[in-house]
């Protein structure tokens, strides 16, 4: 007996339940794919996409790696982004990172998990980046909260500066990109105020979204 027939046995359960609600469902979702929105988020089991934001198979073309990573070498990453763009045509891209993210956790301490390593460098670089926002903060959780926050940002600047975006834009096709962050403890997204649907808009949105940091402590985080 396979230890995975209990998967399997769900899956089952599962189908059955769908086409008692929608006996087409299954039938409808193979024909076609026309999500409006492309998300770029976090490999955490606990962060699953369609189900935070209340959406069915079929809405959401999903992309995650470990702490929501966007990096211009990274061909898996942007040829998703350019299939959701250029074919898909999504409307919305949304990075997304987590409270609790434990690649940002590894990055802000330094601590050596093998090759991994190598792909938190790219949020080490945001830490470096942002030292003089990060650094004067005396409470190590709340430090790590920050960070996971500015890790979105940086993520969702990399998006609006890939050639894939910047031709969409030139051509005039409507496209906005955003920065989330999700909370383990509440279940709750929020916005962190990078919202770009052009390029005369994306230096003083990411300006904007970088201000909010001169805030009082705010909001949930795991």
């Amino acid at each position: 007996m396979s230890k995975l027939n209990p998967l399997l046995n769900q899956n089952l359960a599962w189908a059955e339940a769908v086409r008692q609600q929608d006996a087409q469902f299954f039938k409808k979702l193979s024909k076609q794919q026309s999500p409006k929105y492309l998300w770029i988020g976090c490999s955490d089991s606990r962060v699953p996409a369609n189900q935070i934001v209340g959406l069915a198979p079929g809405e959401i073309f999903v992309h995650r790696n470990i702490a929501n990573v966007v990096v211009h070498a990274d061909l898996n990453c942007l040829s998703v982004l350019q299939f959701a763009v250029d074919v898909l045509k999504v409307e919305h891209v949304i990075v997304c990172g987590h409270y609790g993210c434990g690649g940002v956790q590894a990055a802000l301490t330094g601590a050596r998990l093998g090759l991994v390593d190598n792909w938190l460098r790219h949020v080490a670089d945001v830490l470096d980046k942002h030292r003089a926002r990060i650094d004067p903060i005396d409470i190590d959780s709340l430090k790590h909260a920050r960070l996971c926050e500015l890790n979105v940002i940086e993520q969702a600047l990399n998006v609006c500066q890939s050639t894939i975006v910047q031709d969409a834009w030139d051509r005039g096709q409507e496209l906005t990109v955003h920065s989330w962050i999700y909370s383990l403890l509440d279940g709750r997204i929020r916005d962190l105020n990078l919202n770009a649907d052009g390029r005369d808009f994306l230096r003083r949105n990411y300006e904007d979204a970088l201000d909010g940091f001169r805030l009082p402590e705010r909001l949930p985080y795991a």
